[in-house]
């Protein structure tokens, strides 16, 4: 054997090219699965998925990827590197080297249960007299925004990233006495002209979820990668919202692997750095799509459902408090404070 494959190696060329086969079937899977999808599993389990991918997975490595989601029977607090394997938008995984290792957090199987609010937010503007019912109730003028700022920054609350809320729940790293989390959903251009100018003034940590097929389009109401990566540049956090933003209840596996894989590399391509949170789109998800998650490598997870009580038995059910456009700094109080004290 002369050329290329012999200087592979036996056993390389041997796994380069079943890594090879893998990803030329894979595509003609996804390509078919986009074709139709009736008849969805509802689980992995169904899927007939996790037997392959841990026998792929044993291939590479010695020990099978650890993932964030259900705490297992270990001593303590510990850390493990994150697996090698990158996910691809297929059923299967692609061994490639990672350029910045992440720590993965090994759940150390202790049960939490934490208060803390993780407030949502869409566009940051002035609904225009056209605006719609829907636009009006998505929108929180930049005066109004910077009030609930400066309202949370009075009262001692402290921003953290939702990263921070995740190690806390699972490994049990401390948090602020008062903290709160920021969110932005959909990736409007608008959460960059007028949220994080005031973010920043204030030295305040924002968690933004993007659509990354739309701003693969180019639309202008949406940020372009340019403005994400000067985002993140500037300690913000980045997470996904999926692909095209479907609800992805009662989708196929492979629909699914889609939106929330591929979504996942756009933003690691530009940003050189993990995601490791999303958010549902409109809220829809089934265990199919937490299943999806968890093996993607994805830490957690934010839901549309009200409440700020948050549990290392749920991270993929975060819950969160809704600001309403209508809301004035008296209705931010007495909203926030009501799920404070109906977590």
């Amino acid at each position: 054997m002369s050329g290329p494959m012999s200087r592979l190696g036996g056993r390389h060329a041997a796994l380069f090219l079943v890594s090879t086969a893998l990803v030329l079937g894979t595509l003609l899977l996804v390509r078919a699965e986009v074709k139709g999808m009736e008849g969805a599993p509802t689980s992995v389990e169904e899927a007939g998925i996790d037997t392959s991918w841990s026998r792929l997975a044993s291939l590479a490595r010695p020990r099978p990827p650890i993932l964030v989601g259900r705490p297992l029977p270990v001593s303590g607090p510990s850390l493990t590197e994150a697996p090698l394997f990158v996910p691809t938008a297929s059923p299967f995984r692609r061994l490639l080297p990672s350029p910045t290792p992440a720590p993965l957090p090994t759940p150390d199987g202790v049960n939490r249960r934490v208060v803390v609010p993780i407030l949502m937010y869409h566009h940051v503007a002035v609904a225009g007299p056209e605006a719609d019912a829907i636009r009006t109730d998505l929108s929180v003028s930049p005066a109004r925004f910077e009030a609930q700022l400066r309202y949370l920054i009075e009262r001692g609350y402290q921003p953290i990233a939702l990263r921070d809320l995740i190690m806390h729940i699972q490994v049990g790293e401390p948090l602020p006495l008062k903290p709160v989390v920021l969110t932005f959903d959909d990736g409007f251009k608008d959460q960059f002209t007028n949220a994080y100018p005031l973010l920043k003034r204030y030295g305040l940590r924002g968690t933004f979820f993007i659509i990354t097929g739309f701003v693969d389009e180019g639309r202008e109401e949406y940020m372009s990668w340019a403005d994400i990566e000067l985002l993140h540049a500037e300690g913000m956090e980045i997470g996904s919202h999926s692909y095209t933003h479907p609800s992805l209840r009662g989708k196929s596996f492979n629909y699914v692997v889609w939106q929330v894989l591929g979504s996942k590399e756009a933003i690691e391509a530009r940003t050189n750095d993990r995601v490791r949170l999303f958010s549902y789109p409109s809220g829809q998800y089934d265990k199919l799509v937490v299943d999806v998650l968890e093996s993607a490598g994805y830490w957690g997870a934010v839901t549309v459902e009200a409440g700020s009580l948050q549990s290392s038995q749920l991270p993929f059910e975060l819950r969160r408090i809704r600001v309403r456009g209508r809301y004035d700094l008296e209705d931010f109080d007495h909203w926030l404070n009501y799920w404070l004290s109906h977590p």
